[in-house]
Order: structure tokens, then C-alpha cells, then sequence
């Protein structure tokens, strides 16, 4: 599942195609993702224009000009494709492909969208694990996708003194405690393996027993994880690509995610695997106390 990184950077190449532009058309091939679309879903879009595209946690928002949000997560398989229509091909930063005659007719291509950039964005999955939703910008943080949700790890609100209160007695495993979106909004299995290799936290340690002397030094692992894998276009480890059609390369990067068997390139110590709440942990157990 696309992860943080991942997300903000489809939010980025997005953005020239959607950000400020008008909704000319939106069309629904379909009824459903994993959940239905709200009551007449692409006639409400029709018409509107974004006035700021944001992201929260795993979901990306655009903030319509009627005081609606548009809410999408991308799920496990989805993919946000721009294409560049007419002319234009470059948009902002980016240069977008030109819309092949089959964009927007495949099979599993369930939402398009038509904007006066002009650009074609296509909503893909495969799954249908992804989901779309209208919900109003002035309670949306109320709603049941984001309530309880807890702060962003790359903004003001994380720090040090957040983290030990969120740890502060805590008798789950510091990887579960990291991934409980109630605490932290956003963070993912990848991410929290390679954040806790760099603080050299065991992901076994009890959250409640992380050393005050360790905080620091994983509340910067995580905020630098995360940013340099923004700056990478995030990590391609199946199905995921960016809005332009490239592909994230921060998975080049990666210390012990996915490595099981090799060498610890810190200790030189051999990184294992273990499963934890039905997920797959790879650290070090030399050098991760």
C-alpha cells in the first residue's frame, strides 16, 4: 500500500493539473471502490474548481471551491495518471505524457477527470481497495475517515515532547505503537523499519520502555526518513508509480527493509525478519536493542 511518501508525492504531480483548475467533466465508470461513491458523485465535481490540493495522512485532499472536499486514497493498487492534453505538455515542474486513446477506457480506469489545465487525470485500480469521497471541508476532520486521527509526523505538531507523551506507558511493541495512525497519522510499514534502524530501536522493544535519550533520536529518524523519501518520488516496490509515469527510487535506499539475510550495513551484523501484527518487520538485532 502506498505509503506517505508516496502519496505526497502523487499530491505533487497532481497539483499542476488540478490545483486552481476548473472540473470541466468527471466521469464514474463504475458504482463502487471499496466503498460506494456518495450520491451523485461526478455531477456535485462537474463544474467546481480546486482552490487548494492538501494531503492528510495516506489520503490526498482537494478543497473544492463550494465548501466540499474531495477525499481520495489510493488504496493498495491505485494510481492518479495526468496526461497532458492538446499542446501542453509541461505543467509547472512536470512534463506529462500525452492521453493515448485508450486512457480512461481500460478496464479497471473508474474515475476520470477532465480539467481546463487542460488534462486528463485517471483514477486506476485494480483492487478496488482505493476510495473517493465528498465530504464538507469544514468537518472533515469529524468525519469517520479522519476522526481520532493523530498529528503528521512531518509538521510542527511532532516533536520529541509529543512522542514521549504518546510512548509514555505504552506495553506494545514500539512498531505497533508507531503505526497506530491514532498517534501518528500517516506512517507505514516500510517507513517505521527503516526509522527504527536508523534510532537503533528494536522493533520488539515495548514502546513504554524507549529510553528518553532514544526519543530524540527517533522523532529526527522519522521526519528524515520521510523527507528523503519525498525527495526520491517515494519507493516502487510493485505497482506504484508517480503522476507522471515515473517510478519512486528511495527502495535503492533502503537499509533493512526487504533485506533479510544480507549484512547490516551499520554493524555488518545480519538483518532478519520477523512478523508482527501480520506484517513483515526486517531489522537488525545487532545493532537494535
Amino acid at each position: 500500500m502506498p505509503e506517505l511518501p508516496e502519496v505526497e508525492t502523487v499530491r505533487t504531480g497532481l497539483a499542476p493539473a488540478f490545483e486552481g483548475r476548473k472540473l470541466v467533466k468527471v466521469e464514474t465508470r463504475r458504482g463502487d471502490l471499496r466503498r460506494p461513491f456518495p450520491k451523485d458523485f461526478a455531477k456535485r465535481l462537474t463544474g467546481r474548481r480546486v482552490i487548494a490540493l492538501k494531503r492528510r495522512a495516506k489520503y490526498i485532499l482537494a478543497e473544492l471551491d463550494n465548501g466540499e472536499t474531495l477525499v481520495i486514497h489510493l488504496g493498495m493498487s491505485g494510481r492518479m495518471a495526468v496526461y497532458a492534453e492538446g499542446r501542453t505538455r509541461k505543467l509547472g515542474e512536470f512534463v506529462y505524457e500525452a492521453a493515448p486513446p485508450e486512457a480512461g477506457t481500460g478496464k479497471h480506469d473508474h474515475v476520470i477527470f477532465e480539467t481546463d489545465a487542460p488534462a486528463r487525470i485517471v483514477f486506476t485500480d485494480h483492487r478496488r481497495f482505493g476510495l473517493m469521497d465528498l465530504i464538507s471541508t469544514e468537518h472533515l476532520e469529524e468525519s469517520d475517515l479522519f476522526h481520532g486521527m493523530g498529528v503528521e509526523p512531518l509538521s510542527n505538531s511532532f516533536h520529541e515532547e509529543y512522542l514521549a507523551a504518546a510512548l509514555k506507558g505504552k506495553k506494545t511493541p514500539i512498531k505497533s505503537a508507531l503505526l497506530d495512525q491514532r498517534l501518528i497519522a500517516g506512517l507505514g510499514n516500510i517507513y517505521v523499519c527503516e526509522a527504527l534502524f536508523r534510532a537503533h530501536i528494536s522493533p520488539k522493544r515495548l514502546a513504554g520502555k524507549v529510553t528518553a535519550a532514544s526519543i530524540p533520536l527517533l522523532t529526527r529518524a522519522i521526519k528524515d526518513v520521510l523527507t528523503e523519501a519525498i525527495a526520491a518520488g517515494g519507493s516502487t516496490l510493485r505497482d506504484y508509480k508517480k503522476a507522471d509515469g515515473n517510478l519512486g527510487y528511495f527502495q535503492h535506499a533502503f537499509k533493512v527493509y526487504g533485506r533479510e539475510g544480507e549484512a547490516c550495513a551499520d554493524c555488518g551484523g545480519t538483518i532478519k525478519r520477523i512478523v508482527q501484527a501480520g506484517r513483515s518487520t526486517f531489522y537488525c538485532p545487532k545493532c537494535q536493542k
